[in-house]
């Protein structure tokens, strides 16, 4: 046993980690409030500095260590330059965060990550400030969030299946992929392929071909060819759609990450789960919505298909 976890009682978190706008700080509220409300103790750790408008106080903020407008005032760095020395900094005094979350035993823990990219592409502050956190005690499981409007658009699609594998074979955690704002999908365009297609990263030729038809994605065929291939050989991306605003939803993610790492809710937790779900009707239940979204394009593919037969 390590000199760290000496002591220390069993622990289950998430960081939640993702580009900027793909919804992080909105899920830790939203999750913490879900798990809360089926009796699990949880609280939001803040690890973002340039985070500054947070919309529900945190029991943990690392601004009380270091913000990024200080250190670019300081340093004279700009946003990306700062964003990594404070990652840097949290990862030198490390010390610093093990006894703030001294405080927080018995809660399940939500880490509130920064957006920048490289934090969890090659960078490694972040990385060894979770391996601390293993040495402590902490069952994690990575939460990725990605904006599902990525989805109508196969090459940007493209580029976030590349940027979600490099993160799992970088940050080595438990990884869950959540394509996040499932509700507001449509106000991005149609989608190309129904939406099983994009959360099980099927066949990826096809997408290849439908990125073919766009003269400017022509000329980039054999790239993309073996973009996907690089993809589809370590066969790991997957994602799960979410909608915030349905428990549902929220269900399905909660079960998928408590099985990432490892946490197992005893018979309490469960009725109060099932209590909290037979609640969700009406105006409180919007994942018939998500369905419908799928429903759509399944049925709009059908119909494309029989009008082609019509025509031959």
């Amino acid at each position: 046993m390590s000199e760290g976890s000496k002591g220390r009682s069993l622990a289950f978190g998430q960081v939640v980690i993702g580009p900027p706008g793909s919804g992080k700080t909105t899920y830790c509220h939203a999750m913490r409030e879900f798990l809360a409300r089926i009796g699990r103790r949880v609280s939001v750790v803040n690890l973002d500095p340039a985070n500054e408008a947070l919309p529900c106080p945190c029991e943990l903020d690392i601004a009380q260590l270091v913000t990024l407008p200080d250190v670019m005032g300081t340093l004279g760095l700009g946003p990306n330059g700062g964003l990594l020395y404070c990652m840097e900094y949290l990862e030198t005094n490390v010390d610093w965060l093990q006894e703030k979350l001294e405080g927080l035993k018995g809660h399940y823990v939500l880490f509130d990550c920064p957006g920048q990219v490289e934090l969890y592409t090659h960078h490694n502050s972040l990385k060894n400030v979770f391996a601390h956190l293993a040495k402590w005690n902490f069952r994690l499981a990575a939460v990725h969030l990605v904006d599902s409007h990525y989805c109508t658009d196969p090459g940007k699609f493209i580029s976030v299946l590349c940027t979600s594998l490099s993160t799992m074979l970088h940050v080595e955690l438990p990884h869950v992929n959540i394509l996040s704002k499932m509700d507001l999908i449509e106000q991005y365009g149609k989608l190309a392929f129904n939406l099983d297609y994009y959360t099980e990263v099927l066949d990826l030729s096809y997408l290849v071909d439908h990125l073919a038809s766009d003269p400017f994605f022509r000329n980039y065929r054999r790239l993309n060819e073996k973009l996907v291939e690089v993809i589809e050989d370590y066969s790991l991306v997957s994602f799960v759609p979410l909608n915030v605003q349905d428990k549902e939803s929220m269900r399905q993610v909660m079960q998928v990450v408590d099985k990432a790492n490892g946490y197992s809710f005893g018979e309490q937790e469960h009725r109060s789960l099932e209590a909290l779900m037979s609640a969700a009707v009406g105006a409180d239940f919007h994942f018939s919505s998500t369905l419908a979204v799928q429903e759509k394009y399944v049925q709009s593919q059908d119909k494309a298909v029989e009008e082609e037969v019509m025509d031959l």
